[in-house]
């Protein structure tokens, strides 16, 4: 199945480094939001976003796979859709990483929303424009 949303990042970061950004609880705050991230399999956590008028600020997960440094997924249940978000992280042959987005399982309602999958890849965007900065 072609995920919804694709992106790829590239940083001059290490592996590990990038890693970390993704799997320690401190970092993905930084670049993405509060929340109470641990990588274990099986953990249940929260995002945690200031609320507004149409969205309470949740986005409640749990970590379905990790293979590190290579990748993580979990869930991304927020605003009545559920979908699965996965990072891969591959280094490249001239030493600089990749960081790949996937988000899939949108419900076909929410794809035929006129910009909801252009608002997810905008925010996925943002984000990982912001996790450039906090990696620099």
């Amino acid at each position: 199945m072609k995920p919804d949303v694709s992106l790829d990042f590239k940083f001059t970061s290490s592996v590990e480094k990038v890693w970390n950004a993704l799997t320690d609880s401190d970092m993905l705050a930084k670049w993405i939001w509060n929340n109470d991230f641990k990588a274990v399999v099986g953990h249940k956590f929260q995002f945690r976003a200031e609320p507004s008028e149409w969205w309470d600020g949740i986005v409640n997960c749990e970590v379905l796979n990790i293979d590190e440094p290579n990748s993580i997924t979990y869930t991304w249940a927020s605003a009545g859709e559920t979908t699965t978000v996965t990072w891969t992280v591959t280094k490249n042959a001239d030493g600089t990483v990749q960081l790949r987005l996937d988000q899939s399982g949108f419900s076909e309602e929410t794809k035929s929303r006129p910009g909801a999958i252009e608002g997810a890849t905008y925010a996925w965007t943002e984000m990982g424009n912001k996790l450039g900065t906090v990696l620099s």
